[in-house]
């Protein structure tokens, strides 16, 4: 399915729905950040997801980010939750969601990054490398977020 990000875009189509969705910040022990370029937009991005029912946000944010990337991880703390009514995400079968996301800070416990149906490529990310990589505005101010020790975030 594809889909469209708007942020702020006085153009952007009225939300019809709120989805939780939960994801991480995942950072090795030499502080490389884990990423994905995801096929659906072609930007790299954090692992996150919709969260299903019986789940908690942890769970879902673990489950997602193994799902995305091939790495099991261990939540260990809470970047924050973004719910900014300016971000609104647009998907081909009319779905046009405004932005709610628990995003965890996580480290990896096992797997290797794999490619999969939703990445088109997934690898450790230096900090210093991140600008090299085309990522969505809302992708930067959680990562801004995280690197400049601006947690946890509440909108």
């Amino acid at each position: 399915m594809g889909r469209v990000e708007y942020w702020n875009d006085p153009n952007a189509p009225k939300a019809n729905s709120l989805v939780p969705a939960c994801g991480t910040v995942t950072v090795d022990e030499t502080g490389r950040i884990l990423m994905q370029c995801r096929r659906d937009t072609g930007q790299w991005a954090l692992p996150m997801g919709k969260m299903e029912i019986g789940e908690t946000p942890s769970q879902c944010a673990v489950r997602e980010t193994e799902e995305e990337t091939g790495i099991r991880v261990e939540p260990v703390g809470i970047l924050g939750i973004y719910s900014d009514p300016g971000h609104i995400v647009a998907y081909t079968d009319g779905e046009v969601r405004q932005e709610y996301e628990v995003m965890l800070i996580a480290r990896p416990v096992s797997g290797q990054p794999e490619a999969n149906d939703e990445a088109s490529d997934v690898r450790w990310v230096e900090p210093g490398e991140l600008r090299t990589l085309d990522i969505h505005p809302t992708q930067w101010r959680q990562l801004n977020d995280y690197l400049e020790g601006r947690h946890p975030h509440v909108d």
